[in-house]
Parts: structure tokens; sequence; C-alpha cells
């Protein structure tokens, strides 16, 4: 049987907010999460310099942000010499704070993520190089539907050797006539905190959700528009 005509607008509409809502939610669950865990408890400050010998070779870590730090973790550990990515909290003012606080934008900080890699295998320069291939630099506190200060872009030096390289390719950019303007902040790192436990390797826990976000979110395809 034909619905009649005033029912078929409103069908429309109430599926257009059920997409929506869950676009709204996908990148800011609950404290209980889609994956039915609890925050863990957060650790203490991770200063990004302190990073690990495996196997008997010295690893190095690497800051940056590039909005939501699911995105970021899963385009990085697709890289080759990355041994793991940790998502988490940078250049910010409260000591320990939880996701609640840093998405309300009171604590200064943004969603960053920690690269563990291996400079036999890749570069720190490389990394910066991959990492502006997989932001919009162009725009100031937001990523992509992302907006706030608490997505803004960043690279965060450990050193002056990698003050020089961040710099250095940034100013290269602009140079290129590729973007006029680059909003992504490069800072000296600061401490990293942990995000909690369920927003770590997100897109591998709830896979279904973090596709329809990035999809729906546009990062792609605005990722393609702008680096080819």
């Amino acid at each position: 049987m034909n619905k009649p005509p005033l029912l078929r607008p409103l069908r429309w509409f109430a599926t257009a907010l059920t997409a929506a809502a869950l676009l709204l939610a996908a990148c800011s669950p609950s404290l209980t999460s889609s994956a039915g865990q609890a925050p863990a408890a957060l650790a203490a400050p991770t200063q990004v310099e302190a990073a690990p010998v495996l196997n008997g070779k010295p690893m190095a870590f690497a800051l940056f942000a590039g909005g939501c730090f699911w995105c970021i973790e899963a385009d990085f550990e697709k890289l080759a010499g990355v041994v793991a990515v940790d998502s988490g909290y940078t250049a910010g003012k409260t000591p320990n704070p939880t996701y609640a606080q840093v998405s309300a934008g009171n604590t200064g900080h943004t969603e960053a993520v920690r690269v563990l890699y291996d400079p036999s295998q890749v570069s720190y320069a490389q990394l910066v190089d991959y990492f502006w291939r997989h932001i919009d630099p162009t725009v100031k506190d937001q990523q992509f539907c992302d907006v706030g200060p608490h997505y803004r872009s960043g690279i965060y030096w450990q050193n002056e050797a990698e003050r020089t390289v961040a710099e250095a390719s940034r100013d290269a950019l602009i140079s290129s006539g590729r973007f006029t303007t680059i909003h992504t902040e490069l800072a000296p790192a600061s401490a990293f905190y942990l995000a909690e436990d369920y927003h770590q390797d997100y897109y591998k826990k709830n896979e279904l959700r973090y596709n329809y976000y990035r999809l729906s979110c546009g990062r792609d395809a605005r990722v393609k528009k702008l680096w080819g």
C-alpha cells in the first residue's frame, strides 16, 4: 500500500535525525563507551622523550595532533616502521585530564597521538610528511567535521632537530603554493596523557561505528581533495 504523502517526509526526517545522532556521537562515546568498557584509570603524564629499547634497538617517540585521535592513530599504524600508536591528550594546562574535561574545552589540550617508531626504518622527517598528508592544515581549531580547539592539528617537537624538520616542512608547503596559510600548531612537546582505555585502537574494537564516522565526517574525501 502506498504511504500517505504526509508520512514520507516524516519518515525521511526521522532517518536523517538517526544518522545525525550517530555521527555526532561517533568521536565522543559516553564514559561507558560502545565497547562496554569502563574508563581505565588514567596514567601519570608520560614525557614523549622516554622511548624504550626493543630487541636491542633504540626506538623514538613523535607527537602529533590531527583531529579525532581514533583516525590519526589508525593512519599512523599503517606506516612501515611505526611500532605502536597511543591516543591521548597534550599541549594543555590541566594535569591528568579526562576525555570529558578535554571535550568541554577547559583544559587547553588537543586530541593527539604518540607514535612509537623505529628510526632505522622510518625517519622523523618521513613521519612529518606522512602526517601532513593525512590532515587538513588549512583550518583553525578544527579537523573535518570535528570543531573546537581540542581538535586543532599540531606537531609537537622534542628537540631542536625535530623543530628544524617540522618548520622546514611547513615552510616548504607554503613555498610550494599548495597552501597560502597553514594553521597547524608547531610547538614544543609537553606532557602526554594517555586517553581512556576504550579510546585505544577504537577503529579495531568498533569497526562498523568507526568506519561510519570516518565516512560521514568526510575525512578521506577532504584529504584526497587537498593532497590528491
